[in-house]
């Protein structure tokens, strides 16, 4: 197994003896722009460290050594370079990084999530993380990384939401599916039929985008018991799907249209030279 090199920081110590011999080349605003660019050409010079390029480097390691290597530089706390994730994300490592996908270190299971993708050989150990005591921010990563390949994630996110598990996952997931699908479709209109959260049930039947929805839409619509916030993504479900909704409603009274109203308002300008206390 190859040491593990600390990239990222040998950048930084080139970049600081550059910035020393070039302290007026660029504007503050303008290294903004220059640093990103030195990185990319760092990937490519050669570190006496490393005997070869960063990018030469990862390119030399089976896929097992890359995601081995991911997982050392996260327990010995050496920052993980994004030579070594593109590297691994270009090879498509999926195999490999399904093995860290069972690990609970929450920096180990977000790095691979994302390098893993929408990759339907992840499937299995994402749904695996939905259903297991790991953070919301880690679900809600998996959840991404399923919305993006939900038609292949369809059937065991139905079998799961049968069951009972993570059903509001599961919803959010299915609406994203392109394939038609009555199973799918009376789930998410059930949903928000029966739920409580009318705003997030609405957007799902969006998502999903079967005009089938439009009366049952249209008819909560206009209830005069819904609030602004239930009306706002009504109104943006019923013209996602085609239709229109025209009479008008009057929400001043609202609580939530009163706190939009106020958030949405600028601050009083502050008068501006000394006071005359």
């Amino acid at each position: 197994m190859k040491k593990l090199i600390d990239f990222d920081g040998l950048f930084d110590e080139k970049l600081a003896e550059y910035i020393r011999s070039n302290p007026e080349k660029y504007t503050e605003k303008q290294w903004e722009n220059v640093i990103p660019r030195l990185y990319k050409q760092f990937g490519d010079i050669y570190v006496a460290a490393a005997g070869s390029t960063p990018k030469e480097y990862y390119a030399s390691m089976s896929d097992e050594e890359l995601c081995e290597t991911l997982e050392r530089h996260v327990a010995e706390g050496v920052p993980v370079s994004d030579f070594l994730c593109r590297e691994i994300e270009g090879r498509g490592c999926t195999d490999a990084l399904v093995g860290l996908l069972s690990r609970r270190e929450e920096e180990i299971l977000t790095l691979a999530v994302n390098l893993a993708g929408s990759s339907e050989k992840a499937f299995p150990a994402y749904f695996e993380l939905l259903t297991s005591p790991v953070s919301d921010d880690i679900k809600e990563a998996v959840c991404e990384q399923l919305k993006g390949g939900a038609d292949a994630a369809k059937e065991r996110a139905l079998a799961l939401y049968e069951e009972g598990k993570e059903r509001e996952l599961m919803l959010e997931i299915l609406s994203r599916c392109k394939q038609r699908d009555d199973r799918v479709y009376e789930i998410l209109l059930n949903a928000f039929r029966t739920g409580d959260d009318v705003p997030m049930h609405a957007s799902y039947l969006a998502a999903y985008g079967d005009e089938r929805a439009l009366p049952v839409l249209l008819e909560y619509i206009d209830r005069d018991d819904i609030n602004f916030l239930e009306f706002r993504e009504l109104k943006y479900a019923v013209e996602a799907l085609g239709g229109e909704y025209t009479r008008p409603r009057d929400f001043t009274s609202d609580p939530y249209y009163q706190e939009i109203l106020e958030q949405s308002q600028l601050p009083p300008e502050q008068p501006s030279g000394k006071s005359d206390a």
